[in-house]
Protein backbone atom coordinates (compact mmCIF):
# COMPACT_ATOMS: atom_id res chain seq x y z
CA UNK A 1 0.00 0.00 0.00
CA UNK A 2 1.49 3.37 -0.89
CA UNK A 3 1.76 6.06 1.40
CA UNK A 4 -0.75 8.93 1.52
CA UNK A 5 1.77 11.54 1.82
CA UNK A 6 3.94 9.69 -0.74
CA UNK A 7 1.15 10.21 -3.37
CA UNK A 8 0.43 13.58 -2.13
CA UNK A 9 3.87 14.43 -2.75
CA UNK A 10 3.91 12.88 -5.78
CA UNK A 11 0.95 13.46 -7.80
CA UNK A 12 2.37 13.81 -10.96
CA UNK A 13 4.87 11.28 -11.18
CA UNK A 14 2.51 8.43 -9.82
CA UNK A 15 0.04 8.91 -12.44
CA UNK A 16 2.68 8.63 -14.66
CA UNK A 17 4.44 5.53 -13.35
CA UNK A 18 0.96 4.03 -13.14
CA UNK A 19 0.60 4.45 -16.76
CA UNK A 20 3.36 2.29 -17.09
CA UNK A 21 1.38 -0.38 -15.67
CA UNK A 22 -1.69 0.32 -17.61
CA UNK A 23 -3.44 1.19 -14.88
CA UNK A 24 -7.15 1.55 -15.70
CA UNK A 25 -8.14 4.35 -12.83
CA UNK A 26 -5.99 6.84 -12.21
CA UNK A 27 -8.79 8.99 -11.30
CA UNK A 28 -8.23 6.90 -7.47
CA UNK A 29 -5.10 8.83 -7.16
CA UNK A 30 -7.22 12.27 -7.17
CA UNK A 31 -10.11 10.97 -4.84
CA UNK A 32 -7.06 9.93 -2.31
CA UNK A 33 -5.66 12.83 -1.81
CA UNK A 34 -9.53 14.65 -1.60
CA UNK A 35 -10.06 12.38 0.97
CA UNK A 36 -6.93 12.83 2.89
CA UNK A 37 -8.15 16.73 2.44
CA UNK A 38 -11.20 16.08 3.78
CA UNK A 39 -9.07 13.58 6.61
CA UNK A 40 -7.16 16.74 7.65
CA UNK A 41 -9.92 19.38 7.42
CA UNK A 42 -12.04 17.61 9.83
CA UNK A 43 -8.72 15.94 12.25
CA UNK A 44 -7.92 20.02 12.20
CA UNK A 45 -12.03 21.15 13.04
CA UNK A 46 -12.32 18.06 15.98
CA UNK A 47 -8.91 18.88 17.60
CA UNK A 48 -10.06 22.77 17.86
CA UNK A 49 -13.20 21.68 19.29
CA UNK A 50 -11.97 19.24 21.94
CA UNK A 51 -9.15 22.10 22.13
CA UNK A 52 -12.50 24.63 23.10
CA UNK A 53 -14.07 21.74 25.39
CA UNK A 54 -10.99 21.04 27.28
CA UNK A 55 -10.70 25.11 27.68
CA UNK A 56 -13.69 25.18 29.07
CA UNK A 57 -14.09 22.46 31.48
CA UNK A 58 -11.19 23.94 33.05
CA UNK A 59 -12.76 27.37 33.43
CA UNK A 60 -16.03 24.98 34.72
CA UNK A 61 -13.60 23.32 37.24
CA UNK A 62 -11.71 26.79 38.30
CA UNK A 63 -15.64 28.50 38.90
CA UNK A 64 -16.71 25.73 41.62
CA UNK A 65 -13.16 26.52 43.59
CA UNK A 66 -14.00 29.81 43.52
CA UNK A 67 -17.89 28.82 44.53
CA UNK A 68 -19.17 30.43 41.72
CA UNK A 69 -21.83 27.15 41.42
CA UNK A 70 -24.27 29.35 39.35
CA UNK A 71 -22.13 30.23 36.88
CA UNK A 72 -20.30 26.74 36.41
CA UNK A 73 -23.63 25.19 35.52
CA UNK A 74 -24.48 27.92 32.80
CA UNK A 75 -21.30 27.02 31.42
CA UNK A 76 -21.53 23.27 31.64
CA UNK A 77 -24.89 23.88 29.31
CA UNK A 78 -22.88 25.60 26.95
CA UNK A 79 -20.61 22.65 26.83
CA UNK A 80 -23.00 20.09 25.51
CA UNK A 81 -22.89 21.26 22.05
CA UNK A 82 -19.06 20.50 22.62
CA UNK A 83 -19.98 16.95 23.40
CA UNK A 84 -22.07 17.06 20.03
CA UNK A 85 -19.90 18.57 17.82
CA UNK A 86 -16.96 16.29 18.46
CA UNK A 87 -18.91 13.01 18.70
CA UNK A 88 -20.48 13.71 15.13
CA UNK A 89 -17.09 14.89 13.97
CA UNK A 90 -15.35 11.60 15.63
CA UNK A 91 -17.94 9.90 13.43
CA UNK A 92 -17.35 11.72 10.68
CA UNK A 93 -13.22 11.57 10.23
CA UNK A 94 -13.74 7.28 11.01
CA UNK A 95 -16.06 7.15 8.23
CA UNK A 96 -13.27 8.74 5.89
CA UNK A 97 -10.87 6.97 6.85
CA UNK A 98 -12.60 4.19 5.96
CA UNK A 99 -12.67 5.40 2.44
CA UNK A 100 -9.68 6.30 2.36
CA UNK A 101 -7.86 3.24 3.40
CA UNK A 102 -10.74 1.38 0.77
CA UNK A 103 -9.42 3.38 -1.89
CA UNK A 104 -5.85 3.04 -0.97
CA UNK A 105 -6.22 -0.40 -1.14
CA UNK A 106 -6.97 -0.44 -4.81
CA UNK A 107 -3.96 1.46 -5.90
CA UNK A 108 -1.01 -0.97 -6.93
CA UNK A 109 2.75 -0.51 -6.31
CA UNK A 110 3.96 2.38 -8.14
CA UNK A 111 6.88 0.55 -10.68
CA UNK A 112 10.17 1.96 -10.31
CA UNK A 113 11.73 3.81 -13.22
CA UNK A 114 13.95 0.94 -15.19
CA UNK A 115 10.54 -1.22 -15.66
CA UNK A 116 10.04 -0.89 -19.12
CA UNK A 117 5.99 0.10 -20.31
CA UNK A 118 4.26 -3.05 -21.28
CA UNK A 119 0.80 -4.53 -21.18
CA UNK A 120 1.15 -8.28 -21.76
CA UNK A 121 3.82 -10.98 -21.35
CA UNK A 122 5.25 -10.68 -24.37
CA UNK A 123 6.56 -7.26 -24.28
CA UNK A 124 8.76 -8.43 -21.40
CA UNK A 125 12.45 -7.76 -21.78
CA UNK A 126 15.01 -10.56 -22.18
CA UNK A 127 17.58 -9.64 -20.12
CA UNK A 128 19.88 -12.58 -20.03
CA UNK A 129 20.19 -16.31 -21.32
CA UNK A 130 22.62 -18.84 -20.40
CA UNK A 131 22.57 -22.48 -21.22
CA UNK A 132 22.52 -24.22 -24.11
CA UNK A 133 18.85 -26.05 -25.33
CA UNK A 134 19.36 -29.87 -26.08
CA UNK A 135 18.54 -31.28 -28.80
CA UNK A 136 16.11 -34.68 -28.40
CA UNK A 137 15.09 -37.31 -30.52
CA UNK A 138 11.97 -36.88 -32.47
CA UNK A 139 11.16 -39.56 -29.98
CA UNK A 140 10.66 -37.97 -27.03
CA UNK A 141 8.36 -37.40 -25.01
CA UNK A 142 7.00 -34.86 -22.50
CA UNK A 143 7.12 -34.91 -18.71
CA UNK A 144 3.92 -36.67 -18.25
CA UNK A 145 4.35 -39.33 -20.40
CA UNK A 146 7.83 -39.68 -18.83
CA UNK A 147 6.32 -39.94 -15.32
CA UNK A 148 3.65 -42.48 -16.52
CA UNK A 149 6.45 -44.68 -18.21
CA UNK A 150 8.84 -44.46 -15.59
CA UNK A 151 6.31 -44.84 -12.68
CA UNK A 152 6.96 -41.73 -10.71
CA UNK A 153 3.80 -38.82 -10.62
CA UNK A 154 0.48 -40.25 -10.79
CA UNK A 155 -1.83 -37.80 -11.85
CA UNK A 156 -4.83 -39.61 -12.58
CA UNK A 157 -4.95 -41.53 -9.14
CA UNK A 158 -4.15 -37.47 -7.52
CA UNK A 159 -7.14 -36.55 -8.87
CA UNK A 160 -9.03 -39.39 -7.35
CA UNK A 161 -8.31 -38.73 -4.18
CA UNK A 162 -8.63 -34.76 -4.17
CA UNK A 163 -8.56 -33.41 -8.11
CA UNK A 164 -7.10 -32.04 -11.04
CA UNK A 165 -3.69 -30.10 -10.19
CA UNK A 166 -2.60 -32.60 -6.99
CA UNK A 167 -0.50 -35.17 -8.09
CA UNK A 168 0.75 -38.19 -5.81
CA UNK A 169 4.48 -38.38 -6.44
CA UNK A 170 5.78 -42.01 -5.95
CA UNK A 171 9.29 -43.72 -5.70
CA UNK A 172 11.70 -42.12 -7.18
CA UNK A 173 9.75 -39.21 -8.20
CA UNK A 174 9.19 -38.43 -4.28
CA UNK A 175 12.62 -38.86 -3.42
CA UNK A 176 13.64 -36.25 -6.40
CA UNK A 177 11.07 -33.76 -4.51
CA UNK A 178 12.71 -34.75 -1.07
CA UNK A 179 16.31 -34.36 -2.97
CA UNK A 180 15.06 -30.66 -4.17
CA UNK A 181 13.81 -29.42 -1.11
CA UNK A 182 16.80 -30.47 0.76
CA UNK A 183 19.17 -28.59 -2.31
CA UNK A 184 17.32 -25.82 -2.32
CA UNK A 185 17.86 -25.60 1.81
CA UNK A 186 21.00 -26.23 1.82
CA UNK A 187 22.04 -23.63 -0.65
CA UNK A 188 19.72 -21.01 0.84
CA UNK A 189 21.55 -21.52 4.26
CA UNK A 190 25.27 -21.15 2.61
CA UNK A 191 24.12 -18.02 1.16
CA UNK A 192 23.30 -16.57 4.59
CA UNK A 193 19.12 -17.38 4.47
CA UNK A 194 18.23 -18.57 7.85
CA UNK A 195 15.32 -21.49 7.23
CA UNK A 196 12.40 -21.25 8.83
CA UNK A 197 9.44 -23.39 9.17
CA UNK A 198 5.88 -21.23 9.56
CA UNK A 199 2.00 -22.23 9.56
CA UNK A 200 1.03 -22.85 6.00
CA UNK A 201 -2.19 -21.05 7.06
CA UNK A 202 -2.71 -17.27 7.34
CA UNK A 203 -5.52 -15.47 9.18
CA UNK A 204 -6.69 -12.29 6.97
CA UNK A 205 -4.35 -9.87 8.25
CA UNK A 206 -1.33 -11.75 7.11
CA UNK A 207 -2.88 -12.49 3.78
CA UNK A 208 -3.23 -8.40 3.54
CA UNK A 209 -0.25 -7.15 5.08
CA UNK A 210 2.01 -9.08 2.22
CA UNK A 211 -0.68 -8.05 -0.73
CA UNK A 212 -2.94 -11.07 -1.51
CA UNK A 213 -6.28 -9.42 0.33
CA UNK A 214 -7.38 -8.14 -0.81
CA UNK A 215 -6.77 -8.45 -4.65
CA UNK A 216 -6.21 -12.38 -4.49
CA UNK A 217 -8.52 -13.71 -2.70
CA UNK A 218 -10.61 -15.25 -5.19
CA UNK A 219 -6.85 -17.57 -6.07
CA UNK A 220 -6.34 -18.74 -2.44
CA UNK A 221 -8.30 -21.35 -0.61
CA UNK A 222 -10.40 -20.30 2.07
CA UNK A 223 -11.20 -21.93 5.26
CA UNK A 224 -14.46 -20.93 6.07
CA UNK A 225 -15.26 -21.72 9.48
CA UNK A 226 -11.79 -20.94 10.78
CA UNK A 227 -11.49 -17.67 8.62
CA UNK A 228 -8.14 -18.49 7.32
CA UNK A 229 -6.53 -19.03 4.30
CA UNK A 230 -4.16 -22.12 2.78
CA UNK A 231 -1.11 -19.93 1.71
CA UNK A 232 0.07 -19.11 -2.17
CA UNK A 233 3.83 -18.99 -0.89
CA UNK A 234 5.57 -19.01 2.33
CA UNK A 235 6.24 -15.40 1.27
CA UNK A 236 2.86 -14.78 3.41
CA UNK A 237 3.31 -16.20 6.79
CA UNK A 238 7.39 -15.48 6.28
CA UNK A 239 7.50 -12.03 5.73
CA UNK A 240 4.48 -11.54 8.44
CA UNK A 241 7.16 -12.43 11.02
CA UNK A 242 8.18 -9.17 11.31
CA UNK A 243 4.47 -7.41 10.98
CA UNK A 244 4.09 -4.76 13.52
CA UNK A 245 7.54 -4.92 13.85
CA UNK A 246 10.16 -2.41 14.35
CA UNK A 247 14.07 -3.48 13.91
CA UNK A 248 17.18 -1.94 14.56
CA UNK A 249 19.11 -0.58 11.84
CA UNK A 250 21.92 -2.98 12.16
CA UNK A 251 19.67 -6.07 12.34
CA UNK A 252 19.74 -5.29 8.22
CA UNK A 253 19.18 -7.30 6.18
CA UNK A 254 17.14 -9.90 7.69
CA UNK A 255 17.49 -13.19 5.75
CA UNK A 256 15.04 -15.78 5.68
CA UNK A 257 14.30 -18.91 3.94
CA UNK A 258 11.49 -21.72 4.24
CA UNK A 259 10.17 -24.73 2.42
CA UNK A 260 6.62 -25.17 2.07
CA UNK A 261 3.73 -26.48 0.32
CA UNK A 262 1.72 -23.76 -1.76
CA UNK A 263 -2.06 -23.60 -2.39
CA UNK A 264 -3.31 -21.54 -5.58
CA UNK A 265 -6.97 -22.29 -6.83
CA UNK A 266 -5.66 -20.96 -10.10
CA UNK A 267 -9.60 -20.21 -11.57
CA UNK A 268 -10.08 -20.90 -14.97
CA UNK A 269 -6.55 -22.47 -16.13
CA UNK A 270 -7.42 -24.89 -18.33
CA UNK A 271 -5.76 -26.57 -21.72
CA UNK A 272 -2.41 -27.98 -22.85
CA UNK A 273 -0.10 -25.45 -21.60
CA UNK A 274 -1.45 -26.50 -18.03
CA UNK A 275 -0.72 -30.00 -18.59
CA UNK A 276 0.92 -32.51 -15.73
CA UNK A 277 3.30 -30.37 -13.57
CA UNK A 278 2.94 -27.25 -15.71
CA UNK A 279 -0.32 -25.62 -13.68
CA UNK A 280 -0.56 -27.05 -10.22
CA UNK A 281 -2.64 -26.65 -7.29
CA UNK A 282 -0.54 -27.77 -4.65
CA UNK A 283 2.86 -28.13 -5.26
CA UNK A 284 6.17 -27.41 -3.40
CA UNK A 285 8.37 -24.21 -3.07
CA UNK A 286 11.50 -23.13 -1.01
CA UNK A 287 11.03 -19.28 -1.08
CA UNK A 288 13.97 -16.62 0.08
CA UNK A 289 12.68 -12.83 1.98
CA UNK A 290 14.90 -10.16 2.76
CA UNK A 291 13.94 -7.26 4.44
CA UNK A 292 16.24 -4.72 3.72
CA UNK A 293 17.28 -0.74 4.10
CA UNK A 294 16.12 1.02 1.43
CA UNK A 295 18.75 2.61 -0.04
CA UNK A 296 20.27 -1.36 -0.48
CA UNK A 297 17.54 -2.82 -1.72
CA UNK A 298 17.70 -2.61 -5.50
CA UNK A 299 21.18 -3.69 -5.17
CA UNK A 300 19.86 -7.09 -3.01
CA UNK A 301 17.41 -7.52 -5.65
CA UNK A 302 20.18 -8.03 -8.41
CA UNK A 303 22.23 -10.00 -5.81
CA UNK A 304 18.99 -12.32 -5.08
CA UNK A 305 18.47 -12.84 -8.67
CA UNK A 306 22.48 -13.88 -9.17
CA UNK A 307 21.39 -16.08 -6.73
CA UNK A 308 18.29 -17.87 -7.77
CA UNK A 309 20.52 -18.28 -11.31
CA UNK A 310 22.97 -20.23 -9.78
CA UNK A 311 21.02 -22.74 -8.81
CA UNK A 312 19.79 -23.27 -12.46
CA UNK A 313 23.27 -23.27 -13.53
CA UNK A 314 23.78 -26.37 -10.40
CA UNK A 315 21.08 -28.20 -11.92
CA UNK A 316 22.31 -27.94 -15.77
CA UNK A 317 19.23 -26.40 -16.98
CA UNK A 318 18.74 -23.53 -19.80
CA UNK A 319 17.37 -20.70 -18.91
CA UNK A 320 16.76 -16.56 -19.57
CA UNK A 321 15.65 -13.82 -17.28
CA UNK A 322 12.79 -11.67 -17.94
CA UNK A 323 12.32 -7.88 -16.25
CA UNK A 324 8.63 -7.81 -16.53
CA UNK A 325 7.08 -5.01 -18.59
CA UNK A 326 4.74 -2.81 -16.24
CA UNK A 327 1.57 -4.86 -17.37
CA UNK A 328 3.21 -8.24 -16.30
CA UNK A 329 4.18 -7.66 -12.80
CA UNK A 330 2.15 -8.44 -9.84
CA UNK A 331 -0.04 -5.71 -8.16
CA UNK A 332 2.39 -5.14 -5.19
CA UNK A 333 6.15 -5.31 -6.39
CA UNK A 334 7.74 -2.51 -7.63
CA UNK A 335 10.02 -4.20 -9.94
CA UNK A 336 10.53 -8.13 -10.74
CA UNK A 337 12.64 -10.43 -12.79
CA UNK A 338 10.78 -14.01 -14.05
CA UNK A 339 13.63 -16.90 -14.32
CA UNK A 340 12.35 -19.56 -17.10
CA UNK A 341 13.70 -22.78 -17.82
CA UNK A 342 13.68 -24.31 -21.48
CA UNK A 343 11.51 -27.67 -21.61
CA UNK A 344 12.65 -29.46 -24.40
CA UNK A 345 9.96 -32.18 -24.83
CA UNK A 346 7.47 -28.95 -25.31
CA UNK A 347 9.61 -26.76 -26.61
CA UNK A 348 8.89 -23.65 -24.03
CA UNK A 349 9.74 -21.52 -21.92
CA UNK A 350 8.32 -22.38 -18.39
CA UNK A 351 8.48 -19.76 -15.31
CA UNK A 352 9.90 -21.23 -12.71
CA UNK A 353 10.83 -18.04 -10.05
CA UNK A 354 10.08 -14.19 -9.68
CA UNK A 355 12.25 -12.36 -7.48
CA UNK A 356 10.36 -9.49 -6.52
CA UNK A 357 11.44 -5.58 -4.84
CA UNK A 358 8.27 -4.28 -3.02
CA UNK A 359 9.65 -1.35 -1.58
CA UNK A 360 8.05 -0.20 0.87
CA UNK A 361 4.45 -1.04 -0.19
CA UNK A 362 4.08 -4.35 1.93
CA UNK A 363 6.17 -2.54 4.96
CA UNK A 364 3.25 0.06 5.17
CA UNK A 365 0.17 -2.67 5.57
CA UNK A 366 3.14 -4.21 7.76
CA UNK A 367 3.86 -1.77 9.64
CA UNK A 368 7.43 -3.01 9.32
CA UNK A 369 9.93 -0.04 9.91
CA UNK A 370 13.69 -0.16 10.81
CA UNK A 371 14.81 2.77 13.71
CA UNK A 372 18.80 3.77 13.56
CA UNK A 373 20.11 4.72 16.92
CA UNK A 374 19.42 8.96 16.22
CA UNK A 375 16.09 8.75 13.89
CA UNK A 376 12.89 8.32 14.14
CA UNK A 377 11.22 4.66 12.67
CA UNK A 378 10.91 4.26 8.75
CA UNK A 379 9.68 1.84 6.21
CA UNK A 380 12.00 -1.00 5.36
CA UNK A 381 12.15 -2.31 1.80
CA UNK A 382 11.00 -6.09 1.36
CA UNK A 383 11.65 -8.65 -1.28
CA UNK A 384 11.09 -12.34 -1.92
CA UNK A 385 11.65 -14.82 -4.51
CA UNK A 386 11.45 -18.47 -5.39
CA UNK A 387 14.60 -20.09 -4.99
CA UNK A 388 12.78 -22.59 -6.09
CA UNK A 389 9.48 -23.63 -7.30
CA UNK A 390 9.72 -27.65 -7.54
CA UNK A 391 6.87 -28.51 -10.25
CA UNK A 392 8.47 -26.77 -13.31
CA UNK A 393 11.76 -27.79 -12.11
CA UNK A 394 11.10 -31.44 -12.09
CA UNK A 395 9.36 -31.06 -15.59
CA UNK A 396 12.39 -29.68 -17.34
CA UNK A 397 14.73 -32.13 -15.68
CA UNK A 398 12.57 -34.90 -16.54
CA UNK A 399 12.22 -33.89 -20.50
CA UNK A 400 15.80 -32.60 -20.87
CA UNK A 401 17.72 -35.22 -19.48
CA UNK A 402 15.98 -38.03 -21.08
CA UNK A 403 17.82 -40.95 -23.10
CA UNK A 404 17.12 -44.48 -24.31
CA UNK A 405 18.72 -45.03 -20.89
CA UNK A 406 16.30 -43.62 -18.95
CA UNK A 407 16.51 -39.84 -16.79
CA UNK A 408 20.11 -38.87 -16.07
CA UNK A 409 19.72 -36.74 -12.68
CA UNK A 410 22.45 -33.75 -12.56
CA UNK A 411 25.56 -34.47 -10.81
CA UNK A 412 24.63 -31.77 -8.15
CA UNK A 413 21.18 -33.73 -6.72
CA UNK A 414 22.95 -36.96 -7.28
CA UNK A 415 24.07 -36.73 -3.36
CA UNK A 416 20.53 -35.88 -2.35
CA UNK A 417 18.96 -38.39 -4.79
CA UNK A 418 21.25 -41.67 -3.71
CA UNK A 419 20.60 -42.47 -7.94
CA UNK A 420 21.79 -41.32 -11.02
CA UNK A 421 19.38 -42.51 -13.25
CA UNK A 422 15.23 -42.81 -13.05
CA UNK A 423 15.24 -46.16 -15.11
Amino acid sequence: MLQVSYIRENRDEVLNRLGVRNFKQPELVDQIIQLDDDRRQTQTLLDSISAEANAAAKKIGDLIRQGMKQEAEGLKLQTNSFKEQTKALGEKLTAIEILLQNELVLLPNVPHTSVPKGASPEENVVAYEHGTIPQLPANALPHWELAAKYDIIDFELGNKIAGAGFPVYKGKGAKLQRALINFFLDNAGEAGYREMQPPIVVNEASGFGTGQLPDKEGQMYHIGIDNLYLIPTAEVPVTNLYRDVIVKEEELPIKNCAYTPCFRREAGSYGAHVRGLNRLHQFDKVEIVQVVHPDTSYNVLEEMSTYVQSLLQKLELPYRVLSLCGGDMGFTSAKTYDMEVWCAAQARWLEVSSVSNFETYQSNRLKLRYKGKEGKPQLAHTLNGSALALPRIVASLLENNQSEKGIKIPGALVGYTGFEWID
